[in-house]
């Protein structure tokens, strides 16, 4: 009986030890960028287990465990699964947002936004931030996410706009104010609803007293505040009010940001107490413009169909017969040339810059437009490669409150990783076509 109860013991272990070695992922070889901003880690080994990362290292000095599946990431560049801090889940490159609205309105929880979520999620961004769309349709498609019945980024959702009026036939995803309670009351009904942030914008249109309201409510329930930038006045605004995070690179085609707007920028820097000021420049969408009208053939990609009806496809493509005559894009060519100037203004501010592209809008397709943002910021302003990656991968975590889970491939994160061909560094294109997306230790792609 005792050599029995041996044996039934040693087998117990060994089935232990198997079920320990099955759920063990060895990703092995490839050149890792972490997400710190580091030297990178060539020949490099990540050990996952279920949906974290246990461990990280080098071929020679991290020992695979027997029984691991072992993935080959020989040749390739290995990094956290990138972030998208600006997108529209609820529209999808369609030129015209009245049609739009009024046509798919009811479908946006089955059936547009799912179809956002997984473009995002095969183009390598495995967390983003959706600002504006439907209450109920945001939380239900963000839970169905986080529940694995649908496919997608973990999203971080902000529901409807917060302004001081809706435009004409937007009530259901822009929720006007109307007073300093009415301000509170419209955050806490978000906060009640489990958002994730606040999304406003129009601020210099609200008294100071009702958009003062809106942040601390937020802050109150301890959800940061995403301010428009697109006016100096709203850009003095949030800074007075303590605006968390400032979206776009504004002022139409003014050449610069104005003197007394980058100092108060610079003051509110310099308060490390506060944190970083984060900004989001989404600079692609109006910087690809030219370069698609001129050279359509990007339309035709594919990539951007994945899981929306032929009807809809066609509504898509029809809207975008005529890329050159869209009204949304005419002033581009005179808004584009201050771009960079204005993006290397934000760049020596000392705020923090984050990957977001304002992705949904007309032309612009969730399975391209992050990629793209890179591809501007490195290719164009010369921003460093490291730091582009870092500020679509670590920033954004630590903008969201979540950087001890996600943003960095190192030990105790979630295991959401991409890894493409080449040297990313060299190549930062390469984002283009992302080989194999990892999202919660699941090879997704």
């Amino acid at each position: 009986m005792k050599h029995i109860k041996i044996a039934f013991i040693l087998l117990a272990m060994l089935q232990t030890f198997s079920a320990y070695s099955q759920s063990m992922k060895a990703l092995v070889g490839g050149t890792l960028i972490d997400g710190f901003g580091g030297v990178p880690i060539r020949n490099s080994v990540i050990l996952i287990e279920n949906d974290k990362i246990v461990a990280v290292g080098q071929q020679g000095s991290l020992e695979v465990p027997a029984g691991a599946e072992v993935i080959s990431t020989e040749g390739m560049s290995v990094m956290p699964g990138l972030w998208d801090m600006h997108v529209h889940l609820m529209i999808n490159g369609h030129s015209d947002y009245t049609h739009w609205d009024s046509t798919y309105i009811d479908i946006l929880d089955p059936v547009i936004m799912p179809a956002s979520a997984h473009q995002l999620l095969m183009a390598g961004v495995t967390s983003a931030r959706d600002l504006g769309a439907p209450l109920e349709a945001s939380i239900n498609v963000r839970d169905r996410i986080n529940r694995g019945e649908i496919p997608g980024p973990t999203i971080y959702v902000s529901g409807p706009f917060i302004q001081k009026a809706p435009y004409p036939n937007t009530e259901a995803f822009r929720w006007g104010v109307n007073g300093v309670a009415d301000a509170k009351a419209k955050v806490k009904k978000l906060a009640d609803a489990g958002v994730d942030v606040i999304k406003l914008i129009d601020q210099d249109q609200m008294t100071l007293e009702e958009a003062q309201a809106v942040v601390d409510e937020a802050h109150k329930y301890g959800l940061p505040v995403v301010g428009h930038s697109h006016r100096p006045e709203e850009i003095r605004m949030g800074l007075k009010i303590g605006v968390d995070c400032f979206e776009h690179t504004g002022l139409s085609s003014a050449p610069e940001y104005p003197e007394d707007i980058m100092l108060m920028i610079q003051e509110r820097a310099a308060q490390m107490n506060k944190g970083p000021l984060f900004w989001t420049p989404t600079v692609e969408g109006l910087y690809n413009y030219e370069s698609v009208r001129d050279n359509p053939e990007k339309l035709d990609d594919p990539s951007w169909h994945l899981d929306l009806p032929d009807s809809i496809i066609a509504d898509i493509k029809a809207s975008l017969k005529y890329p050159g005559r869209m009204s949304y894009f005419q002033l581009t060519p005179v808004r584009k040339p201050t771009l960079e100037r204005k993006f290397n203004q934000l760049k020596q501010s000392g705020v923090v810059m984050l990957i977001g592209t304002d992705s949904g809008i007309p032309m612009k397709f969730h399975s391209q437009s992050t990629w793209n943002e890179l591809d501007v910021w490195v290719n164009e302003f010369g921003y460093d490669p490291m730091l582009a990656i870092k500020a679509a991968t670590y920033w954004p975590s630590v903008a969201m409150g979540v950087s001890d889970k996600v943003g960095t491939i190192s030990e105790g994160k979630k295991a959401d990783i991409i890894a493409v061909r080449g040297d990313v560094l060299r190549h930062i294109s390469l984002l283009q076509d992302v080989d194999m997306v990892i999202k919660n230790g699941k090879r997704v792609k």
